[in-house]
């Protein structure tokens, strides 16, 4: 009975418990594990002569900081969450999460606003959205911005995380991913590490097209953030 108790598949709700937790530990950091998002944007602002230069420098560090962080808590893990996921899967939301809402933040979306935190999970979990602006009266094409995004309505929100929740539960919630990490100790890392690699990349690409340049289209492309180890550094 114990173990079918500690074998239990996640639910629907587990997942957004894990969002909103990562959402809050974006906005407020992580002491002595990362600092907040608004420090993180500031940081790469000071350094560079654009918003756009800063997020772009911002994305090629998380994705590399994303794959290196999958790699090290596959052998042990850094950051607790309240679900039963692995730490390695735990903290590459986190940092991918981290990612999406320093673009944001960057291109002037208030963090604070229900409307910006559920286009960040939708942006985290790959969720199409062209509908939700149409029912919304906006107009497709038009270059999105923290506004226009305002004018979303709470209905709207609600089916939106309904199929964040649905989409992660699905990625997540099933025990032959959850268990990828424990099959021979360090071969589940590497391998991790490599997946969390190009999602992380495809996630990059897909948070600059929205909150930078201002494109919900639903197709996602790899062009925009080359990622290499050049002009990287700490944050």
């Amino acid at each position: 009975m114990k173990q079918q108790a500690k074998d239990k598949l996640m639910n629907q709700k587990d997942i957004m418990t894990l969002l909103d937790t990562c959402y809050d530990k974006c906005l407020n950091g992580i002491p002595k594990v990362s600092q907040s998002v608004d420090k993180l944007a500031n940081d790469y602002l000071e350094k560079y002569v654009t918003k756009d230069e800063a997020c772009k420098a911002m994305l090629k560090n998380q994705v590399i900081k994303c794959t290196t962080s999958g790699f090290i808590t596959g052998f042990g893990g850094l950051i607790t969450m309240p679900v039963t996921l692995p730490a390695n899967i735990t903290s590459v939301i986190y940092v991918q999460m981290r990612m999406i809402a320093c673009t944001a933040y960057l291109a002037g979306y208030d963090l604070d606003s229900d409307q910006t935190q559920t286009f960040i999970y939708a942006c985290l979990a790959g969720i199409t959205i062209n509908g939700f602006f149409k029912q919304a009266g906006i107009k497709i094409g038009m270059k999105a911005s923290n506004k226009l995004i305002g004018r979303i309505p709470g209905k709207a929100l609600i089916a939106i995380n309904k199929k964040v929740g649905f989409r992660m539960f699905t990625k997540y919630g099933t025990k032959g991913i959850v268990n990828l990490g424990k099959m021979v100790p360090g071969v589940g890392a590497i391998v991790g590490g490599g997946m969390d690699l190009v999602e992380t990349k495809i996630i990059a690409n897909r948070a600059y097209k929205w909150f930078i340049a201002g494109d919900f289209s639903s197709s996602d492309n790899n062009e925009i953030v080359d990622v290499d180890n050049s002009d990287l550094y700490s944050d």
